[in-house]
């Protein structure tokens, strides 16, 4: 069997399943287990060109970092406003100039459907690095895989998922990665961000659901808490973000009703959703699930520019 990643788009995570994300998680176990100058061999002599119409830190710099352990490297906008969409040119203009000088395209963009129009018009595989409030396929990747390594496995667990439902990507792509496993899910939110009704549907198919408003009701069950925040950018009505601000807080008292192996996770970037004294717990995985973002897009990239895989 070939390598079903060479030169694909990566726009949806409903795309993959699990024999996919087994390949792309093997893939990332090597990687991390090469030197560096294995690792470099990758990708030397191709470039990765980002796209980044909305506010980024680890997404943006992880691929940087992910392209250039691959011995490649990057060139792109990180700032619309530096980008000669200022003067008015189209998307689909600067994706085809972009993807004239890049091996592969990474984009992020506010618009819903942003992704999958740009990888019509790209010359180039293109990768979907959150398009509006729809999906961000690489973070579900790397959330599965902080899953995978902490748990040792996926199938089994319960899962708790607390914050902002109804505009969090990362949540749209992590409940559709998670419809090819076995778990007890948990949705908790306040009723204003309720995950949309649009989309359940569709996720209740694969994975039925429980949805509560009370964080503490369930929280000695779960195995992985998965903490998002609230998007104040996604809100349109300031007095309607006020409502909601700050509805759930994760802090030391909340530890002592978990299990004593449960991991928590965010996608970052947190505002007050999760206190800093958690972090020096044995419970805070975030920062080490930043780590494997850089580790899952970097077995990404190596498997859409390596026509044999890893």
């Amino acid at each position: 069997m070939g390598n079903f990643f060479f030169q694909k788009d990566i726009i949806s995570i409903r795309d993959l399943d699990r024999e996919k994300f087994d390949t792309i998680f093997n893939a990332t176990d090597k990687i991390i287990a090469m030197s560096p100058n294995e690792r470099r061999e990758l990708a030397r002599g191709k470039t990765l060109g980002y796209l980044f119409f909305e506010p980024s830190t680890r997404t943006r710099l992880s691929f940087e970092a992910a392209m250039a352990s691959l011995g490649g490297t990057s060139i792109g906008i990180a700032d619309a406003l530096s980008s000669s969409t200022k003067k008015g040119e189209s998307l689909a203009d600067t994706v085809r100039i972009m993807s004239l000088y890049s091996d592969v395209l990474v984009l992020r963009h506010q618009l819903d459907g942003s992704s999958r129009f740009a990888a019509e018009v790209s010359a180039k595989p293109l990768i979907n690095a959150g398009s509006g409030t729809e999906e961000h396929p690489t973070q579900a990747i790397l959330d599965l895989y902080t899953i995978r390594k902490e748990k040792k496995k996926i199938d089994g667990l319960k899962i708790g998922v607390v914050g902002d439902l109804k505009y969090g990507r990362t949540v749209y792509s992590l409940l559709y990665a998670l419809g090819n496993y076995k778990v007890d899910v948990h949705l908790i939110s306040p009723p204003a961000l309720k995950i949309r009704a649009d989309s359940t549907y569709e996720i209740q198919k694969r994975l039925p659901f429980k949805e509560s408003t009370d964080l503490e009701e369930n929280l000695d069950e779960f195995d992985v808490l998965y903490v998002t925040r609230i998007q104040k950018e996604r809100f349109a009505d300031a007095e309607e973000y006020a409502k909601v601000k700050g509805s759930y807080k994760i802090g030391l008292d909340m530890l002592k009703k978990m299990k004593d192996d449960a991991i928590i996770m965010h996608p970052l970037p947190r505002l007050d959703e999760i206190s800093p004294e958690v972090d020096s717990t044995p419970y805070a995985k975030y920062f080490t699930q930043a780590q494997y973002g850089k580790d899952t897009r970097a077995a990404l990239l190596a498997l859409i520019l390596n026509e044999k895989g890893i």
